[in-house]
């Protein structure tokens, strides 16, 4: 996930999944690991981050998915109001990162292509890369990897137990997008290893099982005139990125850092409409209500909305809004009902 983390004594939450010093015990069974399952929830009533709705045109539902212990959750609904679950679809299995000490997992973005459908998941580990720096955060393995399943509701499997990008780089929050046929994980490069974090595309192969060529910076976090530099880090974050392709063809990156106002989601805009770039950045964000990790959807009825998680706190929830595409950026419409 992930978000502006902040270090605690035990352990530190910069405003995504919460890193402990110590490895937290195996993950409990399946039915200790959720709630009761319910056909009645509201999104307001589900404490959920850095949450992702897929739509499915064929059978009118849309699922949203969330972390869960050392796992992922998801939620179904023919209206966006009303959902059904939760459904575990995947938990880390023991060693599933050989010699890695497996922690949590972040940000969950659930996509289907070509038939298939596939998890983009950051795996978080206490285990320690060989470079660390003196008075700074753990450098840790941490990445993005890509699961393949033939339903929404999973399972889902590994091409391979390492992450998708470089290993050497600490990555989260990876998205897909496809270019002219061509598929490309879009990723952020973690502000903990650099510290002025970026947002970076890859190839990857047709099939998603790996990568081709190395990765592409797309942009530093410090780029964004909204964004504000940690008082506490001196760092700048990079989060959550999702794309959309405006109907002036120019493409369009949402993307969240932290801001004078708290947390924040500004807009990035390729003119060429290419991924590649260049980009330029929004002057003031689309959302700075202390709320971000949003992503991307058209609603069945072919609406495009918004969903995003704030506050940026341990009451965080999921939050819809309706989108305006003007052709040069992007616009919050209205909320949309939640409870």
């Amino acid at each position: 996930m992930h978000s502006l983390r902040q270090l605690l004594i035990l352990g530190f939450a910069f405003g995504g999944s919460f890193l402990f010093a110590q490895t937290p015990p195996a993950p409990p069974p399946a039915a200790q690991v959720l709630p009761p399952f319910s056909s009645d929830l509201k999104l307001a009533d589900v404490r959920m981050r850095d949450a992702c709705i897929l739509p499915d045109p064929t059978t009118q539902t849309y699922t949203i998915i969330a972390s869960a212990w050392r796992g992922v959750r998801a939620y179904t609904s023919k209206d966006l109001i009303t959902w059904e679950g939760p459904h575990l679809i995947f938990q880390t299995p023991d060693n599933f990162w050989p010699g890695a000490e497996m922690r949590g997992i972040w940000a969950p973005e659930l996509h289907r292509y070509k038939d298939k459908y596939y998890l983009f998941l950051t795996f978080d580990t206490a285990t320690k890369l060989g470079e660390q720096w003196r008075n700074w955060l753990p450098r840790v393995r941490r990445g993005s990897q890509i699961l393949v399943g033939d339903s929404p509701l999973g399972p889902f499997k590994p091409f391979e137990n390492r992450p998708t990008p470089p290993e050497d780089m600490m990555t989260l929050d990876g998205t897909l997008w496809v270019e002219d046929g061509v598929p490309y994980m879009v990723f952020c490069h973690e502000w903990v290893q650099i510290v002025n974090g970026t947002v970076e595309m890859i190839q990857l192969k047709d099939d998603l099982s790996g990568t081709v060529g190395e990765p592409k910076r797309l942009f530093f976090g410090n780029d964004g005139p909204w964004t504000k530099r940690s008082d506490e880090f001196g760092c700048w974050v990079t989060d959550g990125p999702s794309l959309y392709q405006s109907k002036s063809g120019k493409l369009f990156m949402i993307w969240s850092s932290g801001s004078p106002t708290g947390y924040a989601t500004g807009v990035a805009i390729s003119d060429s409409g290419k991924l590649a770039g260049p980009w330029r950045q929004q002057a003031a964000p689309l959302y700075a209500e202390d709320g971000g990790h949003g992503f991307i959807f058209k609603r069945l009825d072919g609406q495009l909305m918004l969903v995003l998680h704030s506050p940026n706190k341990a009451t965080e929830r999921a939050r819809l809004f309706e989108l305006e595409d003007t052709g040069e950026t992007l616009r919050i419409i209205r909320p949309f009902p939640v409870n």
